[in-house]
């Protein structure tokens, strides 16, 4: 009943990704009432977002316009000044982001895990292997793969698969749908392909659907190349006129009392995030660039 939810709020052409979304122009300046927030697609599909955004609204008085893209997307509205805050999940265009000087005060929010799945026959033979293997496997025996292909957090974590195999993907097998995790996942059911996804948006989208999941290593202690790491950065009011007040409200929110949220939310009874922020030792490292030197 979930899936089917979806796919019809979809529809066959996908639905628009932008969800109340107010463009800003240096005329304009900020929306002192408003905080413009651009988030990956995993986050938003999954529907943890709205649970998060309902209660920072409720706290704080303050509306929240989501703007729903992939990150490399998202990280460019931010760019361009048009958000105050992004929810995003690729450490290497987020330091890219922060280096640039566009972004600051980087805070760890969740992590979940990637999953590999595709049609329950396995024609791959990927269930239970590793997910370097199980890649050079699929290109072996050219099963259909769907890629996202739109450089968000999920298409780098597979661009970068696919480099620790050793293969540039190519040929009929290997298709990209430019869409959202969402779109993609539907996609790789109808064409019985194997995708990379996150597991809060699978969890909602095909866990009554037909694929399965090949790949899972659990949300508890994914290994490196299966972990998903989400993180909050207010856009730089250094660099353009936003309501950065409002978005260091909403990393507060996150961190804090929005910890147990993430904590209690469940899709099809199934923990979909784990909360990060909270650490009697939080790591430097998640405040600058990876490879800060300093």
């Amino acid at each position: 009943m979930r899936r089917r939810r979806y796919m019809q709020v979809l529809g066959l052409g996908g639905a628009s990704s932008v969800v109340g979304c107010t463009s800003r122009t240096e005329e304009s300046g900020p929306d002192t009432d408003t905080v413009t927030i651009a988030t990956a697609t995993t986050a938003y599909d999954s529907g943890l977002l709205d649970v998060l955004n309902r209660q920072f609204a409720e706290r704080f008085g303050t509306a929240v316009e989501v703007v729903v893209r992939g990150t490399g997307a998202s990280l460019r509205i931010a760019r361009d000044g048009d958000c105050d805050v992004v929810l995003v999940h690729a450490r290497p265009l987020e330091d890219e982001f922060l280096t640039d000087g566009y972004g600051i005060n980087r805070r760890r929010v969740m992590v979940n895990d990637f999953l590999i799945v595709g049609p329950s026959t396995d024609p791959a033979g990927a269930a239970g292997r590793d997910p370097v293997s199980v890649f050079r496997a699929i290109a072996e025996t050219e099963a259909t793969f769907v890629s996202r292909g739109d450089r968000s957090g999920t298409h780098v974590r597979e661009r970068h698969i696919w480099e620790e195999a050793g293969i540039n993907p190519s040929g009929e097998w290997y298709l990209e749908t430019g869409q959202g995790m969402g779109d993609t996942l539907i996609a790789a059911e109808r064409t019985n392909a194997y995708t990379l996804t996150d597991r809060g948006t699978f969890l909602a989208v095909s866990i009554d659907g037909d694929l399965a999941r090949h790949v899972d290593s659990g949300i508890d202690d994914p290994p490196p190349l299966l972990r998903n790491e989400y993180a909050v950065i207010p856009v730089n009011p250094a660099r353009h006129d936003v309501a950065y007040p409002l978005a260091m409200s909403y990393v507060g929110y996150l961190t804090g009392p929005g910890q147990s949220r993430i904590e209690t939310f469940r899709v099809a009874g199934e923990r979909a995030f784990r909360p990060l922020a909270r650490s009697s030792d939080p790591a430097f490292g998640q405040y600058v660039p990876s490879d800060w030197r300093g």
